[in-house]
């Protein structure tokens, strides 16, 4: 069984985020799985990055990250990216030289090298637009930055994204079909 690390960021308990959290969380358990849950709003996390050198609560976060097998983030879009508390632990926890560092090639080029590599990655994101609007006029920005320029870089390429569309407008059956698929992505682990 495996080692299961979730991030989730939402403010708000009545939330689909949160029913997402607390679908994947028991599924994952039924399962025999071990969870480990850091909330960014109840922990009332700092995501102020400023070039400061990692706190004893960034390192805690590294620890746990070390130990498991699945990073999981739960959280919505807004404004085509996750909530700044989100945003801001990736850009603290996520940072090199701990999840990636850059091998030097000719002058000041570089590519960078993923410490993570034995890592799975779970993405669940909420969104208020419809599909085509993400897929056709935004191009997939969310999904793309947050493969590539995250996990990728830091060496994680099993990712599994998930993504539900115009959540506040559809009907309790298409919530219920979400939550459906958020208990079912427990198998891919």
């Amino acid at each position: 069984m495996s080692k299961i690390f979730v991030v989730y960021a939402h403010y708000n308990e009545k939330s689909f985020n949160f029913a997402i959290k607390e679908t994947f969380i028991k599924k994952a358990l039924d399962e025999g799985h071990t969870v480990d849950l850091i909330d960014l709003y109840k922990e009332n996390f700092d995501p102020v990055f400023f070039g400061q050198e990692p706190d004893t609560e960034v390192l805690d976060h590294r620890n746990r990250i070390e130990k498991c097998d699945v990073i999981v983030l739960i959280a919505p879009i807004w404004n085509f990216r996750m909530p700044a508390i989100l945003e801001g632990w990736i850009d603290k926890v996520l940072a090199p030289p701990w999840a990636f560092t850059f091998k030097k090639l000719i002058g000041n080029y570089g590519y960078p090298l993923g410490n993570l590599k034995n890592k799975k990655a779970i993405i669940f994101c909420t969104y208020g637009s419809p599909r085509m609007a993400i897929t056709t006029f935004f191009l997939n920005l969310p999904i793309r930055r947050l493969k590539r320029g995250v996990f990728h870089i830091c060496g994680i390429t099993k990712i599994n994204y998930r993504r539900y569309f115009a959540v506040p407008f559809v009907s309790d059956l298409k919530r219920k079909s979400f939550l459906e698929d958020v208990a079912n992505s427990v198998k891919w682990i």
